[in-house]
């Protein structure tokens, strides 16, 4: 059984104080399944209901007036006997009923039963009434696994992850027998990725033909909703742009050219794209910063962008068998950079970092950019070995202007500082967080 971080969250909701859980994410991150295993492993009495399995129970909620009348006419449907102060009904596919959360407040304030809902393309769905339930709503947000818990499930022990924790926190320098079987790990990441249904195939036979089958069907189900949720003149738009991630980030500079989807073809064009995308959870945008400086959000410039996949093992999937034994093989004549990139895009994602780059004539490009201890930290992810060789990073490390604290160079390398510079392995990009918290302020006399 796979171990999810995302569980804490939910127990913890189950013993907090009574709001309903919205749980989002992408489609086939796990959503349902770690819902049904926390509910099971509480102990608790439960309902569960799907609306695009069960698309006649839409009316039948959007019917209800009350907590009463929803629960008549669930017990009756359902032949389901609600407890009241025990029984959760958890309803998944919510996108399927746009107008579902607007009833959640109502619902939580009657006070007899709890409520989780989750679906996918929540993002785009349920944009405009996300904050309509305010205080009556938590929300888990469901990713890929990351490479911890990838590690995890394939069998690396809690002592080894939190050693190479300390590692990363201390700034020392991991063992070189363990350093060697983790770069073996992070270099079968990048071709199984974190989809829970291919680590999962991938823990029990090791059959990467397998593993690709089951992330082709998942490409596909990505697809099949841009055509069903969007209309006829953006789907082949959004599926234009969905299929040219994986050659974008083959370029040298991995930033997205409209013009290679159609000649001319402007951002104002494709904005919409990029945004739903986004907002579906199958792609991770990096905006332009104009500046590496505090704040990011003010010097960004949402027409120059790198779009990243949601999980590397689906973007190495899309360019096939070959990259992919080659990669398994540690084989190095095949350039990694864009590869290396996404999956570090995607940990840093994982964990709430908006992310972005700076690109300046004068002092080179920065891979990324973020926010961490009130301070930007500019990354660099080098897949060869001249992880030495980062003229952009280090001037920026030395511009007083920027006020650069520390500074991350993710390689297949072993832990070193010299000065504010970090270098890290590439699969620490797993323990990057952000704790800073601010001051808990005291009254003014």
């Amino acid at each position: 059984m796979l171990e999810r971080k995302a569980r804490h969250k939910i127990s913890e909701w189950m013993n907090t104080p009574k709001t309903a859980l919205l749980v989002s994410g992408a489609r086939q991150v796990g959503k349902t399944w770690l819902v049904r295993q926390c509910l099971r492993q509480a102990g608790v009495d439960y309902l569960e209901i799907n609306l695009i399995q069960e698309p006649d129970l839409i009316p039948v909620l959007s019917a209800s007036k009350s907590v009463r009348d929803l629960v008549i006419s669930l017990s009756a449907v359902k032949n389901h006997t609600f407890k009241k102060g025990e029984t959760v009904l958890f309803i998944d596919e919510i996108q399927e009923m746009k107008d579902i959360l607007t009833q959640v407040k109502f619902w939580v304030e009657e006070g007899s039963f709890r409520y989780i809902l989750s679906g996918s393309l929540l993002g785009v769905e349920l944009r405009s009434l996300r904050s309509a339930p305010v205080g009556y709503l938590t929300e888990v947000k469901m990713y890929p696994l990351d490479f911890e818990e990838f590690l995890a499930a394939s069998g690396v022990t809690a002592d080894t992850i939190n050693y190479l924790r300390q590692c990363f926190q201390n700034r020392e320098t991991v063992l070189e027998s363990v350093h060697h079987k983790m770069l073996q790990h992070f270099q079968r990441f990048l071709v199984v990725g974190g989809m829970p249904a291919a680590v999962q195939e991938y823990v029990d036979t090791g059959n990467i033909n397998q593993v690709t089958v089951i992330q082709q069907n998942i490409i596909e189900l990505y697809k099949l909703d841009f055509t069903k949720y969007e209309e006829q003149q953006k789907k082949l738009l959004l599926i234009a742009v969905y299929e040219q991630i994986p050659s974008q980030l083959m370029k040298q500079n991995r930033r997205f050219n409209y013009s290679d989807i159609r000649k001319g073809l402007r951002f104002e064009r494709l904005e919409n794209s990029f945004l739903w995308l986004t907002a579906a959870g199958v792609s991770i945008p990096v905006y332009n910063a104009t500046e590496p400086r505090v704040a990011l959000y003010q010097n960004a410039k949402s027409s120059l962008l790198k779009l990243y996949s949601s999980d590397v093992g689906l973007l190495t999937c899309q360019y096939g068998n070959a990259i992919r034994a080659k990669i398994l093989l540690g084989d190095t004549s095949v350039n990694l950079g864009g590869v290396y990139e996404n999956a570090v895009a995607q940990e840093i994602n994982t964990h709430g970092f908006p992310l972005f780059f700076y690109n300046s004539h004068r002092n080179g490009e920065l891979d990324f950019l973020i926010e961490m201890e009130f301070s930007v930290v500019p990354i660099e992810v080098k897949s060869g070995k001249d992880y030495y060789v980062h003229s952009a990073i280090s001037k920026t490390v030395e511009n007083p202007e920027y006020a650069v604290k520390t500074a991350f160079v993710f390689a297949n390398c072993n832990v070193a500082q010299k000065g504010r510079l970090v270098y890290l392995p590439v699969y620490m990009g797993t323990f990057i967080r952000d704790d800073a918290e601010l001051p808990v302020l005291k009254p003014i006399a």
